[in-house]
């Protein structure tokens, strides 16, 4: 399997290889440009990227190639509109031309949950509640999300829970959208910690199990998690329409911890399948930290 950015197997996020996929999204008719004739591109040349950002068609080149590390914000905000970036591509966008200048940190400390938090988590007791690391690893969970995930074999990161485990396309209904949520916030991350072992780790492992990661992991899509609707379905109590929220942990000491709490309308089918859910969790082992209140569990390193 090749290392270059295109194939969608190169682990670690970079600018250059961010460019390159969102040039090749932009269709030269949304940008105002004639788009007839033979076109050896997908999407837009590079001089054509380099006029509608107001740059020399060398110096973009060389920010695709990657031997040039220090574009100056308006460079980057003129690139951002020239790709027609939305908001958060083009954070995402400033956050990687500032990473590409960084050393490798060697390996982070592992992630631990404060204790104030989980027993908030153990006091969840009808919603399903649990606490992503930074690089999607299922740090601590409460006994309804414990109870939720039953029917996964792989509990240890959202990524792989999505990608590497055959229950997964059962428990998601929309499985599609999920995955590429997955990707779009695991994207976001590297922009954040482009050097980081176990991100990098993690996303070479999924690139080399799963076609379906390389595909979207090669689209570099960017979006981070905040709310929306889940639509789930579970072997014991059968089909779950939830919303979810997504809460920044601010005491995670660096880490980007995210809080997720799952919940059902009031009156639904939805509220009364996961009361039944919660009424069945001793069928489910907790595995000691897999349980809110029975301590934290540390991400892989």
């Amino acid at each position: 399997m090749g290392t270059h950015e295109t194939t969608g197997a190169e682990p670690r996020a970079t600018l250059e290889g961010f460019l390159r996929a969102r040039r090749d999204r932009v269709r030269p008719e949304d940008v105002g440009l004639p788009g007839s004739g033979r076109r050896r591109v997908p999407g837009l040349r590079r001089e054509e990227v380099a006029i509608l950002a107001g740059v020399s068609t060398d110096y973009y080149m060389r920010l695709e190639q990657g031997r040039e590390r220090n574009p100056s914000p308006q460079v980057l905000d003129a690139l951002a509109r020239a790709l027609l970036l939305d908001g958060e591509a083009a954070d995402h966008l400033h956050r990687l031309a500032l990473a590409g200048g960084r050393r490798n940190r060697g390996a982070a400390r592992p992630e631990r949950v404060n204790p104030h938090l989980l027993r908030l988590l153990d006091r969840w007791s009808d919603t399903p509640a649990f606490v992503l690391g930074g690089t999607l690893d299922m740090v601590a969970r409460n006994r309804l999300a414990a109870a939720l995930h039953a029917d996964f074999t792989v509990t240890d990161n959202l990524a792989r829970m999505t990608f590497l485990d055959p229950a997964a396309r059962g428990f998601h209904r929309d499985w599609d959208r999920s995955a590429a949520a997955v990707v779009a916030e695991l994207h976001k991350a590297a922009g954040a910690r482009a050097d980081d072992p176990r991100l990098n780790a993690l996303v070479g492992e999924l690139s080399l199990k799963s076609t379906d990661f390389r595909t979207l992991w090669a689209r570099h899509d960017v979006r981070g998690k905040s709310g929306g609707a889940k639509r789930l379905h579970h072997s014991a109590v059968g089909p779950l329409d939830l919303h979810y929220e997504s809460f920044t942990v601010n005491n995670a000491d660096g880490h980007g911890q995210q809080l997720v709490v799952y919940q059902a309308e009031p009156g639904s089918p939805s509220e009364e399948a996961l009361a039944l859910l919660g009424s069945l969790h001793t069928l489910y082992p907790e595995n000691g930290p897999e349980a809110a209140g029975a301590g934290t569990r540390t991400g892989r390193t």
